[in-house]
Parts: structure tokens; sequence; C-alpha cells
């Protein structure tokens, strides 16, 4: 399915709905509160992860690019259990309530590992772990609980809500950095008891289980069944290559820092301007996948992440402020355009006994992708310096936007999943 570049509906495009298909679900909004409230947990310490580490106990960039992966990509077999723990019994909050856990425990973990190395990447992987186990079905559970039709408008809400955490996180860390004289162990000790609260949301208010479950399939799904579906198989090798050619928001904010000469203080304010942009254009990007097609918005969403990276590369030291806007404008752009899109793109080719575990291979693949990416720029920063670095990530996202074109499926993956018992599944092969 692809966006029509006539400014015409698509024929093949999934149908428009009446008033009751555009309600966005009520356990896609309760999943939206809990993100939004662990997310200001989370990104409360990704906001002052780089100047902790790198700045504050002297990292260099390779060091950190390496833990930087572990950060987003070292619990990828968890990720995977995770996925297929859910799918089993359709144990999907259960198993995303304990990844939720996980993930606020972490931050204590930072506070007691104090300096060291070791524990500083302990619970870095809590962390990432956490996220693994409950990314998969959570994003599941949106799924199961909205219409084929209208998937990009649910992970939309879904993202834009997740994004305001995003938004006031920083902030919030900014605000405690200011008010504590730097104080790292305060951010870490209120980004616990906020995850906390994000925990005690998902048991009270979202559903065990999907109010109205698509038709399940005929067959019985067997692990990691969904590599046997071409278009899914495409879409992973599409995501993987294009993640192989993201470095990272982390080295794009100090990227930035040292272009613009920025003070430290204001270095947890960087995310803002990406994460405001990504809140404006989540529910709009959405729709617009729903009603076009999901594919070539997720290919221009890295065209706008290939627009940072030439921003970045074709400025020097001591740049004009200016130079924030369109870097953060693009960065928001390019999170708008694929992170809840290619979930809705994903989604409806995988089986409904499956979902969590296709889901889950998805996003594992694309993250192992990243950690490879962010260790490669992190030794080619060390060893070449940042400008080099940066034109090998702009020659490499380059090449993997042409394999992405190449291996995107165009043919439509949204179509409604038929109702009533004389229905017939359509066969996923054409897909």
């Amino acid at each position: 399915m692809y966006l029509a570049t006539t400014g015409r509906r698509d024929a093949s495009a999934p149908p428009r709905t009446g008033g009751a298909g555009r309600r966005v679900p009520g356990a896609v909004l309760a999943l939206g509160t809990v993100s939004l409230v662990t997310d200001i947990s989370s990104e409360m310490v990704t906001a002052v992860l780089p100047l902790y580490l790198v700045l504050g106990l002297g990292l260099s960039p390779l060091q950190f690019g390496v833990l930087d992966g572990l950060f987003n990509g070292a619990a990828a077999v968890v990720r995977l259990l995770g996925g297929h723990a859910a799918d089993r019994g359709r144990r999907h909050k259960r198993v995303a309530g304990a990844g939720y856990a996980l993930s606020a425990c972490s931050r204590l973990g930072l506070l007691l590992a104090g300096g060291a190395t070791a524990g500083i990447a302990a619970a870095l992987a809590a962390d990432r772990i956490g996220k693994g186990i409950r990314t998969a079905p959570r994003d599941a559970l949106i799924t199961l609980s909205s219409r084929p039709e209208a998937l990009g408008r649910s992970f939309g809400v879904h993202r834009a809500m997740d994004t305001t955490g995003a938004l006031l996180g920083p902030l919030a860390a900014f605000a405690l950095l200011w008010a504590t004289a730097d104080a790292y162990d305060t951010v870490f000790v209120v980004s616990f008891c906020i995850g906390l609260l994000g925990v005690l949301l998902l048991v009270l208010y979202v559903p065990g289980h999907c109010p109205a479950p698509p038709p399940p399939t005929p067959r019985k799904s067997k692990a990691f069944g969904a590599l046997r579906d071409s278009a899914f198989r495409r879409i992973l090798a599409a995501a993987a290559l294009l993640g192989a050619a993201t470095v990272g928001d982390a080295f794009v904010y100090l990227l930035l820092q040292r272009r613009l000469d920025l003070p430290i203080g204001w270095f947890p304010l960087l995310p803002l301007g990406a994460a405001a942009c990504y809140l404006l254009l989540a529910v709009p990007a959405g729709r617009i996948a729903d009603r076009f097609g999901r594919r070539l918005p997720f290919l221009y969403g890295h065209v706008a992440l290939l627009g940072v990276y030439a921003a970045l590369v074709t400025t020097s030291g001591g740049a004009t402020p200016l130079l924030l806007v369109p870097v953060l404008v693009l960065l928001g752009v390019f999170y708008a355009a694929t992170d809840g899109v290619l979930m809705a793109l994903a989604g409806p080719v995988l089986p409904v006994d499956g979902r969590a575990t296709g889901l889950a291979v998805l996003q594992t693949g694309q993250a192992l992708a990243r950690m490879l990416a962010a260790a490669g720029f992190g030794a080619a920063w060390t060893v070449w310096g940042p400008r080099p670095a940066l034109w090998a990530a702009t020659s490499a996202l380059l090449a993997a936007l042409a394999g992405g074109w190449a291996l995107l499926p165009r043919t439509p993956s949204g179509t409604p999943a038929p109702e009533g018992p004389g229905a017939q599944i359509p066969d996923r092969r054409t897909t």
C-alpha cells in the first residue's frame, strides 16, 4: 500500500469508516496514559545520561556508543521471549506490567551504581530489558483493540500521549538539576517514583483482555511463524536496514551541543524540540498513513532523518543557534512518520494469536540494527572524528533508503479483518 502521488485516494486503501470507527478505543487511551507517565520517568534519565556518562564520568565516545547500543538493543532475546509469552494465553497485560515494573526499578540501580561503569551498564540493561518485555505486548494490545483500517490513528494517539511524557521528562530533569545544583541522584529517585505510578495505572485501568478482538486465524500459529510471511519478511528487512543507518538521538544532541557551544545546563532541553514536533505530528501522520498507505510515510520519515545528518555535517563549531530549529523539527518528523506507522504497517499481516511475537521480532531486528549503528558511529567518531563519522552515516542512510524503497511491499496490508461466522480469512501470502 502506498501514498497516491496524484492526491486522490487509492482504491486499494482501507475504506473510510463512520463515526464509531473514528473513536479511539478506551484500551488505547489507558495504555497511552501509562506510557505518558512512564516516559516522564524514563526521559528524565535519558535526558541527563549523555552528560552524566560523557561529561560527568569521563567516558569516551566509543564507550558511550557501546553503552548506548546496550541501552537500545541488548535485550533482544528477552524482547522475543516477552512477545511469545504474551501470546501464550493472551497474557499481554501481565507481561507488559512486568516490563514496566523492571524499568522503574532500574532507576534505583543507577542510584546504587555510583560511578561504576559495570553497575551503570547493568542498570541500563535492566531498563532496556523492561522496555523489551513490555513493548511488543503493549503494541499488540493496541492492534487487537483497534479496527485494522484505523491502526495508524490509534498508534498516532498513543505515540502522541507517549511523547507528551517525553516532553515533560527533560523539563522535570532540568528543573531538578537546577534546583539541586546538578544532583543526579535526585533525578534517579524521582524517576523511580514516577515509574511506579505508571505501573499502578496499568494495573488499575488497562483491561486484561481486548474488548473486541479480531476473529482468530484458522491455523494454529507457531513461535516466530510470522517469518514465513513474505510481506512481513520484507518489512522486517527494510526496518533493520534503515535502523542500521540510525546513529541515535544521543549522538545528535551531543553534536548539537558541540556545534552551538551550548552551556551544559541546557543540554537536557534539547530533546524538547523534537518531542514537541513529534507530539504535533503523530496523529496527523497516523491518519495520513491510514488513508493513503503506510509505506511512503515510513520512507519519508527517514528522508527527514537524512536532513538531520546533512544539517549537522555541513556546519562547524560556533554555528548559529538557528541550527536548532531544522535539526529538532526534522528529528520530530522522523519519529512521527516512522514509529507508530511501522507497527501499523506490520500489524495487519500478522496472525492474531501471534501478533505480539511478530511485533517483537520486528522490534528486535530494528533494535539490534540500531545497536550496531550506535556502536559503529561511536567507534568512527573516536577514530576519525565527528565530521567523517557523520559523512559515513549519511552515505549509509542514503543506501538504506534505496534498499528500503525496494524491499517494502507496495500492496495493501491494512485491509479490515473479516467479520461474521461465515467470513473467510484472506490469504496472507498475497500481501
